[in-house]
């Protein structure tokens, strides 16, 4: 079927073409009863904008990305980031701007994805995942003057607004649980170590720990189930293993719980299990796992919100969301 144009509701209507772009961009210059009336005749007819021509018209793409920087196998099998982005997709329901996802695991393809995007004026701003200690995505959108928002606590100085969870007041929790449990041994399986929310994480871990007590020890993976098995295996290997893992996503912790038991260890009699950001995965395995829960879905729509509002230049600076908590389930327990 042809796609209807501003020429055929101008037919149907029986006004000019100019009078119909007026009321379909809600401009002055038609009666509210005619405007009503294209309105209506534009939705009969299946009209919608037509994106490449407003962007030439007003440099406005009607869009904003998102680049995920990992392997599309790990990504499918990861519940944050659908939570994420069924965030980001509330945030978008009206419909008048689309999200542009695309993944890849080799960072200077994102890069090159950014530059494409806005020379190409595919997408009015980004949202920026999994920040980086010296990010070079930063000074890019920065130099291209590419709007943009990162998911992640603010450690840039000048840099983009960020929305951001206070991941050290989860970690105190989670360390102060495990310790009223008698526990005096733990370990962190973290994510890899060039992100800024592992190092951040694990740098509360340890001086918490040290508060407490406890002997502390930090095995980096890469958020899979392959490698959180290599490093289960690795941490409960040693002659005096800790009682406790912090895992940094839920997918590991579950891997991990399979692996323990395969070694012999019982959970949570011999060895307790936390994961961070508790998700359906973590009550159907049995036991059901303690997990950090975040508020996500709300900090992808936040996150878009704010982006929008850097886009139209009516905001700015950063935005914390809710603190964690964490959920106590059955596989913590008493040493």
């Amino acid at each position: 079927m042809k796609r209807p144009t501003i020429a055929d509701i101008a037919k149907a209507a029986g006004v000019s073409t100019g009078a119909v772009s007026y009321a379909l961009n809600n401009r002055p210059g038609v009666s509210e009863s005619t405007r009503a009336r294209i309105q209506d005749i534009a939705d009969r007819l299946g009209w919608v904008p037509n994106r490449a021509a407003r962007a030439l018209s007003d440099g406005r793409a009607g869009a904003i990305g998102l680049v995920i920087d990992r392997p599309a196998r790990a990504i499918g099998v990861e519940p944050y980031f659908m939570q994420l982005v069924s965030g980001i997709q509330d945030a978008l329901a009206d419909g008048t701007t689309a999200l542009l996802l695309q993944v890849t695991d080799n960072a200077e393809t994102e890069l090159t994805l950014y530059r494409r995007w806005w020379a190409e004026r595919r997408v009015d701003g980004v949202l920026l995942v999994d920040l980086r200690a010296d990010d070079p995505r930063v000074d890019l959108v920065t130099r291209l003057g590419l709007p943009a928002v990162i998911f992640g606590e603010p450690v840039v100085p000048d840099g983009p607004p960020c929305v951001w969870t206070d991941d050290a007041v989860a970690m105190v929790e989670v360390l102060r649980h495990l310790a009223g449990l008698g526990h005096r041994r733990v370990g962190r399986i973290a994510g890899p170590a060039e992100f800024v929310h592992t190092r951040s994480r694990s740098r509360v871990f340890l001086a918490e720990a040290e508060r407490l007590g406890l002997a502390a020890g930090i095995i980096n993976a890469d958020y899979s189930a392959e490698d959180a098995g290599r490093a289960t295996r690795q941490a409960l290997g040693v002659g005096s293993p800790p009682s406790a893992l912090v895992f940094d996503n839920d997918v590991m912790a579950v891997a991990a719980l399979g692996v323990a038991q395969e070694l012999g260890f019982a959970v949570p009699e011999d060895l307790s299990i936390v994961a961070w950001d508790d998700s359906t995965l973590c009550s159907l395995v049995r036991p059901a796992l303690t997990a950090v829960r975040r508020p996500i879905v709300e900090r992808g729509a936040a996150a878009v919100r704010l982006l929008l509002s850097v886009i139209e230049g009516v905001g700015g600076g950063h935005l914390r969301t809710a603190d964690p908590v964490l959920v106590v389930r059955g596989s913590t327990g008493a040493v």
